[in-house]
């Protein structure tokens, strides 16, 4: 058993942002199921928006971020994020970290979709993502101390305050105890056939978090992105948002761009509106592409997107490269309030697996990283002033009937099944399909003790729980809405604008789901 004053779950921006700005007497633990530097993070190839240029404001940025997100944005934490991007920027800047420049040697800030300004910050053209997880890991400090490979499993709750985990390496169980406790284990892209995500992010954080009695909210809003990388059926990288903001435009193979007609941003619509046109396409049995003739140096401009490319045979010299939507980013997750707190005391998240309510439906371009970096200071500065003693709590760890060989689908049906009935379409039949085939299998209640579990089986089991609060949160918000669209709602309510779907288990014995509309 270890014992720590914060323990951090993940170990993406968000995580290593938080711990960064920690006080140094503090004994911080990250514990991250594979390495440290393996995350969505690291594989973020687009920018952080921040309002820089004098011809810019928080404000107008605040405003693109409301239109993105089809005004289900939380409004206070959405500002707040706008108005400290550039102190933010700055920090970054002072400390060393390296933004691209232009030839004046400002920043070079570029454009991408749902922007009405330049005001996208790069590192490597398509590398940011690596260059500040790079950074923040070098800004760290002794106190700071990292735990590789442990599958954390197990929220420990008494008396409705969380003071540990229990986590998986190999074969052992190990408990880490502390006073506060913060889920940074990013979103839940691997439901999905089609993603743009890391392998490991599995929705295991958010599932840990309903099991223990957190709420959630806003479950239905998952963001497809509009262009991976899309060859034989399968989805390899992400092509960058930024490759439209540097010039390049959508075409089927008959060189007609489908995105003029469609809405005036054009080709920097926002993300939904390109996914679902993508979409339609694709279902209409034409192939879509991005024609990137008129980028110049496009291999210097886009190191990791040309070597994506070229490790799937795709030329880019020809000027083409096929695409299609993917499941992208969670807007949903976690339910917390500008510092962090989640609805169980001691327990807190960031990051994706948080819901700050920033993002509405939909996630305007480069507002992830941001968010990770703002709400990540925030969270350490509240927990700077909250102090770190360990409330004294009774060690009992109850066990139930063990199933030796529960029952569960394979990650391969589950995340097709996913993607038909839950993915960038959805309806009703699809939708109540999918729930009665996800609770056919043994998880509510689980007849099961989950410590007994393989860490495979525990991967699978929160797979399976994530893709059920998604369905669920989906069936309810009839209409459509950004990221959430509906054939049988397939217009905008009013009456649901202003509306959340939050989920809780209610019981003592944890066992019941109940959706509540705020």
């Amino acid at each position: 058993m270890k014992m720590a004053d914060v323990i951090i779950i993940g170990s993406g921006l968000s995580a290593l942002q938080v711990a960064k700005h920690l006080n140094r007497d503090m004994n911080v633990m990250i514990i991250t199921k594979s390495s440290i530097r393996r995350s969505n993070s690291s594989l973020a190839q687009g920018g952080i928006a921040a309002s820089l240029q004098e011809d810019d404001h928080p404000y107008a940025h605040f405003l693109d971020t409301l239109e993105a997100g089809c005004y289900a944005n939380h409004p206070g934490h959405t500002l707040s994020m706008t108005n400290e991007a550039q102190e933010v920027m700055e920090e970054l800047i002072r400390e060393g970290c390296k933004f691209d420049m232009n030839l004046a040697g400002e920043l070079d800030l570029g454009r991408e979709g749902g922007h009405q300004h330049n005001r996208i910050i790069h590192s490597g053209g398509d590398q940011t993502g690596k260059t500040l997880v790079s950074h923040l890991i070098q800004q760290l400090q002794d106190n700071v101390h990292f735990y590789e490979n442990h599958f954390v499993f197990d929220l420990l709750v008494q008396d409705g305050r969380c003071y540990g985990v229990k986590s998986k390496q190999g074969e052992g169980t190990h408990t880490f105890l502390a006073p506060h406790i913060i889920l940074a284990t990013g979103g839940c892209g691997q439901l999905y056939s089609i993603t743009s995500n890391d392998e490991m992010i599995t929705g295991d954080g958010l599932a840990l978090a309903y099991l223990a009695g957190a709420e959630l909210s806003d479950m239905e809003f998952i963001q497809f992105h509009p262009t991976l990388l899309f060859k034989e059926g399968r989805a390899p990288g992400l092509i960058s948002e930024a490759v439209r903001g540097e010039g390049a435009i959508l075409v089927n193979e008959k060189g007609e761009r489908i995105m003029e007609a469609v809405h005036p941003l054009q080709d920097l619509a926002p993300r939904h509106i390109v996914a679902q046109s993508i979409y339609d396409r694709i279902q209409s049995g034409e192939n879509v592409y991005l024609d990137i003739r008129s980028i110049d140096d496009f291999a210097t401009r886009f190191p990791s997107i040309t070597s994506l490319c070229e490790q799937n045979e795709i030329q880019i010299s020809n000027g083409f490269i096929p695409v299609a939507p993917g499941c992208h980013f969670s807007m949903g997750g976690i339910r917390t309030d500008e510092a962090g707190r989640t609805t169980i005391d001691g327990l807190y998240a960031i990051g994706e697996a948080a819901c700050t309510g920033v993002h509405g439906a939909n996630r305007l371009a480069s507002n992830s990283l941001l968010e990770g970096l703002v709400f990540g200071r925030k969270l350490a500065h509240e927990l700077n002033r909250s102090g770190s003693s360990l409330k004294p709590f009774n060690r009992r760890f109850l066990e139930k009937d063990v199933l030796h060989d529960p029952k569960l689908p394979t990650i391969q049906e589950l995340k097709h099944s996913m993607m038909e009935r839950v993915g960038i379409v959805r309806s009703k039949e699809g939708l109540t399909k999918q729930k009665q085939w996800l609770e056919s299998f043994q998880m509510v209640p689980h007849p099961f003790d989950i410590h007994k579990l393989t860490a495979e089986q525990m991967t699978r089991f929160f797979m399976l729980y994530t893709s059920w609060l998604i369905t669920i949160s989906a069936l309810q918000r009839e209409e459509s809405r950004g990221a959430h669209f509906r054939t049988d709602f397939p217009k905008e309510r009013s009456a649901w604008q202003s509306k959340q779907v939050i989920q809780k288990r209610t019981t003592e014995k944890r066992t019941s789901h109940e959706s509540i509309r705020v």
